[in-house]
């Protein structure tokens, strides 16, 4: 069967296909200058192949690549690896331009918003007739945070995205300009240019990367898109809600949507994240804010000319030019100009005396450091006030309004660095405190004889650590860690490190010890002057497996039931996190088995915050894959349980992911959008629906049962399953690449408990299987339709039509299985050793395979898979003709490699494959 349909192109898509031959024509040239004729035939002899394969699905063109890749050498499987490698990534680039250029089309023709717009979400608000004080309450309490990761599935240069996003920038010229036939010419050289660049460029990298480096690769989004992104989502909203309602005219909305990141605090599993790289990594945070600050200033001086003989100027504006250390004679009858003088100073004594970092521009003199944020921002708003008031309204809402918001948004800290570690690191830090103190052997204490010696610890004054007393190395290290986070309060503020992260959290004593080494540092404690007590940072545990997922209500039932505790939480405003983890849920679990426990541990939670009067924030820990929890994020937030999302939400932004949503900063900004309308809509609008009925959880119930026994009985309990996995992939591989600083196991042991998930899915993505984001759920459906033979398929058809969970759900199946090639696969898994092995698991894979297929198709009653979502379908057909060639290059320089042929040119050319796969799959890590 074929799985897709040729999907006949709209005369819309006509200049993505013409943007894409323009690349590929490019790249074939650069290929032919650079490497020869024989080279670029050779190429175009493969991509004719591959396209005749895929739109014929002819076998004798399967029979042709495989013979080609089988005989190519070396030296040329890597030029053939890099020109298909690039492709991928060019095509990505005009598919981007493609979705920005049908969104002006779509503005410039004043269509109807779109679902995922803030344009749409407060057109739903006012047929629902919200009023205006429910959206002021909404705004005022609402938190909605992007959180970067650093993750080993991106694996593209910086150099490489700054080339790629020149060229996106090119493109967009094109769309833009009307050009002269000179100009034209120009704009194609510079294309060319810029694809030399790239071709010439090394993918991958020769050293691994350090922390510090993906600190660097993290923070340069800040420069394509966050820093200017969020300012203007701010401003465009505010319009929208003043054409709206009249009153929201000169109002600001509080900043809701903030960045967090991971990068340079996540310490689970990563050695190399101590407590010098994360003092690091604040400071770089910092200077990244300062310098944008500082330059805008400079900026902004240049601007504001006004002549305070001409123009009103208010008192606020008067005193702050007085206090100004500027005196140029040319500037005396200048107040504002004066006024951002003085404040530029005051701002270079600021980041000097918190990083030692240099101003761009030399101050006039020197001036006093800020005190806090609030005094930098206080300054600016007495600027913005004059000129509001003296009817520069238009000054004011220009680079001045924009700059006030992203101080407002990124303060000195620039975003919310969270700090993790496991639980059972905490545990072993707490046994050697305990048993330094002479206070006897915590590990040998049971879980209610270590909540008591705990909480009995939280009302205790006196440190339980001392100075003078020497730890082992992992205590130090901890202790360290912790001193670090007080001291970036101290330093820039406590929104710099709001969240401390307890992965591996199955107990209520996971999350008290975390409390007790916070008490150590003077983060948790007596306020001074009433004595209430007082937690500086929320302590989020993170439920990941499915064990976890089942036991959260139980343990959050009990802490909550802890007064020594729910006194800590009404310091942080009683509201408790929680974070949710997609990843380890999925490889322990299967796919639909992880997501309906993550849909009942999110209404358990519900519940349970609701009867205890505890707000509840949840922290969704997802990846890029289906495998990981992936998919859109606008209808993944739309689907989750009535009421768990009350206007506050955290989600990961992982791996490949962060550079295909953030690197373009048009496409920034409506990714970030999304993620605030999603929220939006699904706390004013989405909470109150009805649940579904009671027969569907029933249903959901059936089928996750039987999906686990089918996923658990491949993965865990066929024997030589273990040794199928790491042959039919490339994990050993990936483990090599120099594309991330954690190991991929937790642990030196090789099973698949141990292994992390992102390896573990992005090994079989590789493959083309994407065995996590399906798996079981063939088997599932195909048993629960025998056990009701009369309407069963009729009720999970009206389970998809009529629930939004289940409807996503399969809808991101549709996606995984739509991106699988079975056909490829099979060649995979002829790398096992043992061939009589690889055969048998292999059949079983390929028989759930499509079994899941035609589940996928019955209940959504599609004839083809992707046949509701025709842009995914025309992507999946312009991209995978060229994918495929990779694939079985991939595997040709896998048998060599692993037949001993260890020449560096191999290597290279297995990790280039995989940075060419990647890119062309999009999401799968």
């Amino acid at each position: 069967m074929d799985r897709l349909d040729p999907i006949e192109p709209t005369e819309k898509d006509a200049p993505l296909r013409y943007d894409i031959r323009l690349l590929g024509r490019i790249l074939g040239d650069t290929v032919r200058i650079q490497e020869g004729d024989a080279v670029f035939d050779l190429v175009e002899h493969i991509r004719r192949t591959g396209v005749q394969f895929h739109r014929d699905a002819d076998e004798a063109a399967r029979h042709e690549l495989q013979k080609i890749m089988s005989e190519l050498p070396t030296d040329r499987a890597l030029r053939i690896i890099r020109a298909f490698g690039y492709f991928s990534h060019l095509a990505n680039i005009a598919e981007d331009q493609h979705h920005i250029r049908r969104t002006r089309a779509y503005a410039k023709a004043e269509a109807a918003p779109r679902p995922g717009t803030m344009a749409y979400a407060l057109g739903r608000a006012r047929q629902a007739r919200l009023s205006r004080e429910q959206l002021t309450r909404f705004f005022a309490h609402a938190m909605c945070v992007p959180v970067l990761t650093a993750h080993p599935t991106e694996i593209r240069r910086k150099s490489s995205i700054d080339r790629e996003m020149e060229i996106a920038r090119l493109l967009d010229e094109r769309d833009r300009i009307e050009f002269t036939p000179e100009e034209l010419a120009s704009n194609r050289r510079a294309l060319r240019r810029n694809v030399l660049v790239l071709w010439q460029t090394s993918l991958v990298r020769g050293t691994r990367l350090r922390v510090i480096d993906e600190v660097a690769n993290g923070l340069s989004y800040y420069d394509y898109t966050f820093l200017r992104a969020l300012p203007l989502f701010y401003a465009d909203l505010e319009r929208l809600l003043a054409v709206t309602d009249a009153a929201w005219q000169e109002l600001e909305i509080p900043s809701f949507l903030r960045m967090g990141s991971w990068i340079g605090g996540d310490r689970d599993g990563n050695p190399f994240v101590t407590a010098d790289v994360t003092r690091q990594t604040l400071a770089m945070q910092s200077e990244r804010a300062m310098r944008f600050y500082l330059e805008e200033l400079h900026q902004l001086g240049g601007e504001l000319s006004l002549d305070g003989r001409i123009v009103r100027v208010s008192d606020g504006l008067r005193a702050l030019s007085a206090g100004s250390p500027d005196h140029a004679v040319e500037r005396q009858d200048e107040p504002y100009r004066r006024a951002i003088v003085g404040i530029y100073a005051r701002l270079a004594a600021t980041a000097w005396s918190l990083d030692k970092l240099e101003a761009p521009h030399q101050p006039v003199a020197e001036a006093s450091p800020y005190g806090s944020v609030m005094e930098f921002k206080a300054d600016l708003d007495t600027i913005f006030t004059s000129l509001a008031e003296n009817g520069s309204t238009a000054l004011a809402r220009g680079r001045l309004r924009a700059l006030r918001r992203a101080v407002d948004v990124f303060g000195f800290h620039l975003a919310s660095l969270d700090i993790r570690q496991n639980s059972d690191v905490h545990e072993r830090v707490m046994a050697e405190l305990v048993e330094a103190a002479g206070l006897g052997d915590y590990r040998a204490l049971d879980e209610a004889g270590r909540i008591a010696l705990l909480t009995g610890e939280l009302g205790n004054m006196r440190p339980l650590s001392s100075p003078h007393l020497s730890y082992g190395e992992e205590t130090t290290g901890e202790l360290a860690m912790l001193n670090v986070v007080a001291d970036a309060h101290r330093r820039y503020g406590a929104a710099s490190i709001p969240h401390y992260v307890i992965s591996k959290a199955d107990s209520v004593s996971d999350i008290l010890e975390v409390a007790v080494l916070l008490k150590e540092v003077g983060l948790l404690g007596p306020r001074p002057k009433t004595g209430d007590a007082r937690l500086d940072v929320d302590i989020v545990p993170l439920f990941e497996t499915i064990g976890d997922l089942q036991h959260c209500g139980r343990i959050m039932e009990a802490l909550f039931s802890l007064p020594a505790y729910r006194r800590l939480l009404a310091s942080r405003g009683n509201v408790q996190e929680v974070m949710l983890g997609y990843s380890d849920s999925n490889k322990d679990g299967g796919y639909l088995t992880s997501t309906w426990e993550l849909y009942k541990a999110e209404l358990t939670l519900v519940e349970l915050f609701a009867r205890h009067k505890v707000g509840l924030r949840l922290f969704h820990g997802r990846g890029g894959s289906v495998g990981r929890g992936g998919g859109p994020s606008y209808e993944a937030i739309l689907a989750q349980p009535p009421g768990a999302v009350r206007g506050q939400i955290r989600v990961t932004e992982q791996g490949e992911v962060i550079a295909g949503k953030y690197s373009n900063a048009e496409v920034g900004r409506r990714n970030l959008e999304t993620l605030a309308a999603a929220t939006f809509e699904a706390t004013l609008l989405d909470a109150e629906r009805p649940p579904p009925p009671e027969s569907y959880h029933a249903i959901m119930e059936d089928l996750s049962a039987k999906a686990f026994r089918a996923y658990r009985a491949l993965v865990y309990e066929t024997e030589g399953f273990d040794q199928y996995f790491r042959e039919s992939t490339v994990l050993e591989e990936i483990a090599s690449l120099n594309i991330g600083s954690r190991p991929a196991s937790r642990s030196k042991k090789q099973g698949i408990e141990d292994l992390r998930a992102i390896p573990w899915v992005f090994s079989w993505a590789q493959c083309r299987l994407m065995l996590p984001g399906w798996f079981g759920f063939g088997t599932a459906v195909k048993e629960w339709l025998a056990a009701h033979p009369a309407d069963g398929l009729a009720t999970l058809q009206a389970m998809h039509a009529e629930w939004p969970f289940f409807r996503t759900t399969l809808s991101n199946m549709d996606m995984v299985l739509s991106k699988s090639d079975i056909a490829i696969a099979s060649r995979y898994a002829e790398l096992v050793t043992d061939a009589a092995l690889g055969k048998r698991i292999f059949e079983r894979v390929r028989q759930e395979w499509q079994a899941s297929i035609d589940a996928v198709l019955a209940i959504t009653r599609q004839r083809t898979l992707l046949e509701t979502n025709p842009l995914l379908a025309r992507s999946i057909r312009n991209r995978f003709p060229y994918i495929d060639p990779l694939n079985h290059v991939q595997i040709e320089l896998l048998r060599r490699h692993r037949a001993g042929d260890t020449a560096p040119e191999v290597v290279q050319g297995i990790h280039l494959s995989i940075n060419g796969i990647a890119a062309g799959l999009r999401n799968s890590g």
